[in-house]
């Protein structure tokens, strides 16, 4: 019904996210009782369409929509195949912060598969203490734990003008991918997979769509 893990080593970035983004949907669905759905019920909660929809699900080898729409714990199942890392991925927020705390609070236990294991900052009264579940670290121990842990995703949320010195220290250190959340864009080695997002572009964006008519 669907092929193995390996065919799907170069999704396009963006139908990685509509799978995580309806995975997310999905899941709230089987919290809420419904087993099954269709592909304009999926794609009406994503302001997507229904063949967007199926093309996407069909992407990944899954084709399995019965007449009374798709299993949804299946195409869970087959999503996380698709996205999930079969061992799981170590996490590291580097930068302590409002938003990296906020994040960590966020999201630690919201993926069995991705694991925020550790926190780094350069303030003294945070190091060595657990803030929002997971254990703050010296920024001056980063190689030593990234290594001993396995860590291999940075979430960077550090003041912007130490982003670059970090990012450095993080691709030194071993760091596979790295999620940046300052206003400074990075540049990485191509080896190390980036994904920059910008509050204030975003908001930007928003307020554009807030003057201008829409038809």
């Amino acid at each position: 019904m669907h092929q193995s893990n390996d065919y799907f080593m170069t999704l396009p970035e963006r139908t990685v996210e509509r799978l995580s983004e309806y995975r997310r949907s999905l899941l709230q669905c089987l919290e809420e009782g419904k087993t099954h759905i269709f592909s304009h019920e999926l794609a009406n909660l994503h302001h997507n369409t229904a063949v967007q929809v199926r093309r996407d699900i069909m992407f990944i080898g899954y084709t399995s929509m019965q007449r009374k729409g798709y299993d949804v714990r299946e195409l869970v199942d087959v999503i996380g195949e698709i996205l999930d890392s079969e061992m799981g991925l170590n996490v590291a927020v580097i930068g302590i912060g409002n938003l990296g705390r906020a994040f960590t609070t966020y999201f630690v236990g919201k993926r069995s598969k991705l694991n925020i294991i550790a926190t780094f900052d350069v303030d003294t009264t945070k190091i060595d203490r657990v803030i929002s579940g997971v254990k703050c670290y010296p920024l001056s121990r980063l190689k030593e734990v990234v290594e001993t842990h396995q860590i291999s995703i940075a979430i960077l949320t550090v003041p912007a003008d130490s982003a670059s010195e970090v990012a450095a220290q993080l691709v030194e250190a071993g760091i596979k991918g790295l999620m940046n959340f300052t206003t400074i864009p990075l540049n990485v080695p191509n080896e190390v997979f980036l994904d920059e997002y910008d509050m204030i572009t975003s908001l930007e964006k928003v307020a554009y769509f807030v003057k201008s008519p829409r038809e």
